[in-house]
């Protein structure tokens, strides 16, 4: 099966969530704290399924900068200085059709290790 490419991408600042929308007339809307705790990155995802760092507070993350790699991904520039992983297109219909089942999973990670989804310091945001 073909990984759909979106025909749109646009980003919801106040709402904090990136609408992608397909040719297909598919459309989702998936906030930047879930796209930031499911990185792509090594940082997060680790070298494998045991080294995965659990991401905690990321609930007022918010994006700085989109910009394209290539014909087959994103990146995404988080406000809280993460900027490395590629969000492909393949993986980023992973996330939105499997969100429910993902977001889920976060939540019971997130209580079985006693953490929040609440940020643990004071937020500061350029003007």
């Amino acid at each position: 099966m073909d990984i759909p490419i979106p025909s749109k991408v646009h980003y919801h600042q106040k709402a904090r969530e990136l609408e992608l929308e397909y040719p297909n007339g598919q459309r989702f809307l998936l906030s930047v704290e879930y796209l930031r705790v499911f990185s792509p990155s090594a940082e997060v995802r680790g070298h494998g399924p045991d080294t995965a760092v659990l991401q905690v507070g990321k609930k007022d993350v918010g994006l700085q900068n989109i910009t394209q790699a290539g014909n087959y991904a994103l990146k995404l520039h988080f406000d809280d200085g993460h900027d490395t992983g590629l969000y492909s297109w393949d993986y980023l219909y992973a996330l939105a059709i499997n969100h429910d089942t993902n977001w889920a999973d976060y939540l019971r990670r997130l209580d079985e290790a006693g953490a929040s989804r609440e940020p643990q310091t004071i937020q500061f945001k350029q003007l």
